[in-house]
């Protein structure tokens, strides 16, 4: 890539900030745009699982759609279509149409995949895991100050003061991917869709080492999506109360980075990916001796919710660069599947999680992140038994 290493790394943590507009910055609106179109709290909730189903769907096209033609031009298009998306959002008076406007929106946020193709181009090593801790870990950060920021945006504009932000904050990525990135090498793989993903889909490493992450991704996205029914609701939590709650989320997120940084110097991928998943079952089992003992506080949840964000932060990143680097060839397209299986995952998880009563809430969080530990290590068995694999 032509762009130096410094200013691409600015444009991708700027990419991950903007990737958390959709999903957590409007968390705190949740009641809000329930009340503004007339439907139960529920519905909106489902928006936000129904839009990661929807930039899954989208990451399947725009992933090896970019080892033809480019990272940069897909990126761009992409951007457009989210701020149509984010704009048709703010306009609509109707539910039904809002959710058309979201899919929109959620397909051109698809085009955030490319992040992970980009990370794949243009680092090598132990550097590519060591950029994917740091945008984790930036990712958490933002993830925890966006109740925050979704708060004060209600607070002044409404609802729709998160698509607003959205929309500058995608024009200043727009105008930054028009000044920094150049051309994709001439040597990418041109092979065409169903080559691409056949190669990939038969690789049985690369789909093992896939769904690890995405194991992972679902314990936080379904935290993530039940957050406003379990902490506004059962909780009782004001929207300010809220986002502190989320503030304590984000550095847990940080504690995982230095915690990811450390174990990435001196463990292998499978030996990290094994503790990330320990941390993950002991929250599980802890939140679920919390909710079995009585009535749920918060710090009942918050305790076990930084546990299981560390280890999250320790198995993504590690699960994932082993993945992508079993194609380098093909890395919009690795990225793609990883990224689909990812979101799919989530939404499917949280859809599930979230679909359960107030009362049950905390018990389904628990019970998904116990089997996410208990898949996680039942698979870490497979791989070292059929594939022996070695750091």
């Amino acid at each position: 890539m032509p762009a130096k290493t410094s200013s691409l790394s600015i444009l991708l943590i700027l990419i991950s900030l903007l990737g958390v507009f959709p999903l957590d910055v409007i968390l705190p609106s949740v009641p809000q745009m329930a009340e503004y179109y007339a439907v139960d709290t529920k519905r909106i909730a489902y928006s936000v699982s129904l839009f990661a189903l929807g930039v899954a769907l989208s990451q399947a096209v725009i992933g090896p759609l970019s080892d033809c033609v480019g990272r940069k031009r897909l990126l761009i298009a992409g951007l457009l279509v989210g701020i149509a998306g984010a704009i048709g959002c703010m306009r609509t008076t109707h539910y039904e149409i809002f959710m058309v406007f979201r899919l929109l929106q959620a397909m051109g946020c698809g085009c955030f995949v490319l992040s992970q193709a980009l990370v794949q181009d243009s680092y090598s090593g132990q550097q590519r895991n060591a950029m994917r801790i740091l945008l984790t870990s930036a990712s958490g950060v933002f993830i925890a100050l966006s109740p925050l920021a979704g708060s004060v945006l209600q607070q002044y504009w409404g609802w729709q003061g998160s698509f607003q932000a959205f929309v500058m904050l995608a024009v200043l990525v727009l105008l930054l991917c028009l000044m920094l990135l150049g051309e994709d090498r001439a040597s990418r793989y041109r092979g065409g869709f169903l080559p691409g993903y056949c190669q990939i889909l038969k690789d049985r490493k690369f789909l093992v080492y896939s769904i690890f992450s995405c194991l992972a991704f679902a314990c936080h996205f379904s935290f993530v999506v039940v957050s406003p029914l379990l902490l506004m609701g059962p909780l009782g939590l004001t929207e300010f109360a809220f986002s502190m709650v989320f503030l304590l989320y984000g550095l847990a997120y940080m504690v995982g980075g230095v915690v990811a940084n450390s174990l990435n110097r001196s463990m292998s991928t499978q030996a990290q990916i094994g503790c990330g998943f320990a941390l993950i079952g002991t929250a599980g089992i802890a939140l679920h001796l919390a909710i079995s003992s009585g009535a749920l506080v918060l710090i009942d949840l918050v305790l076990p919710l930084t546990l299981c964000t560390i280890g999250t932060s320790i198995v993504r990143p590690a699960a994932t660069t082993y993945a992508l680097s079993r194609h380098p060839d093909r890395a919009g397209a690795a990225a793609s599947v990883s990224n689909t299986l990812l979101f799919a995952c989530g939404g499917g998880v949280s859809l599930l999680v979230a679909s359960s009563g107030e009362v049950s809430l905390a018990m389904h969080l628990a019970v998904s992140f116990i089997t996410s530990c208990l898949s996680g290590w039942l698979l870490l068995a497979c791989v070292s038994g059929l594939f022996g694999h070695k750091r």
